[in-house]
């Protein structure tokens, strides 16, 4: 998600085109052209200039509205519903061939990856392998983070393995309640303390603190190691 002001305009967006299967949008205002995946002016009087990013999560209806009960939803607009792409429309997708092909670290071009560009750095993760592993400490460039599934078993969210007051990273480990989606998914190895899917610890010593959370993008493969040539990969244990 990216927030539409660059260089004190507000802009308006259209789908100008595609290109390897990654959207270019031009804005009404300049006449610009801009990528989906980076957020970059790639043309026009604007290029150079970045938007920026806006920190959202990507979860299931069922999960939001238990954290947000108050939240509205964007409905269909009924007129338009035969532009719409039709709702398996990932499964047709993971058959697309696509033009690029990156075959590294043994993944598919269409596997879906769980991407960080954060601390100087850019690290991908199998989206698979975080489900299954349910919580996955590692680093991207210095910083040690988490990546937690939610209670649903389908959302994710990271967060830097920090806690105020702690110096050394503590150790993470699933709590065996966390299916309840109001309760705890994790404790830590330093407080004791039990932290929700928000990140926010709700019992123990670090009650009423929260773990600072990290930008990622969900995306192909291909589509990521194409826009971050230097990424690494991640792997359990290493």
């Amino acid at each position: 998600m990216w927030g539409r002001e660059a260089n004190g305009l507000i802009l308006t967006f259209h789908l100008a085109g595609i290109n390897n299967q990654n959207f270019i949008m031009r804005d009404e205002e300049t006449g610009s052209y801009w990528q989906q995946i980076s957020g970059l002016a790639i043309a026009g009087p604007l290029a150079g200039h970045a938007l920026k990013l806006i920190h959202s999560d990507e979860l299931t209806v069922a999960l939001w509205k238990t954290e947000e009960p108050a939240g509205t939803l964007l409905a269909d607009y009924a007129a338009d519903a035969s532009h719409y792409s039709p709702k398996n429309w990932d499964v047709r997708m993971k058959k697309t061939r696509t033009v690029l092909n990156y075959p590294e670290h043994g993944l598919a071009n269409r596997d879906l990856m769980i991407g960080v560009q954060a601390f100087g750095d850019a690290r991908a993760f199998l989206y698979e392998q975080v489900l299954s592993e349910k919580l996955v400490q590692d680093r991207v460039g210095a910083q040690p983070v988490i990546l937690v599934v939610g209670p649903d078993g389908q959302s994710i969210r990271i967060f830097r393995d920090r806690i105020a007051g702690i110096t050394a990273p503590p150790d993470f480990y699933r709590t065996p309640d966390a299916k309840n989606p109001t309760g705890p998914v994790m404790m830590d190895s330093a407080t004791g303390s039990r932290w929700n899917f928000k990140g926010c610890a709700v019992e123990g010593k670090a009650a009423g603190t929260c773990l600072d959370p990290v930008d990622f993008v969900k995306d192909y493969w291909f589509d990521w190691r194409n826009y971050h040539p230097t990424t690494t990969v991640y792997r359990e244990g290493r």
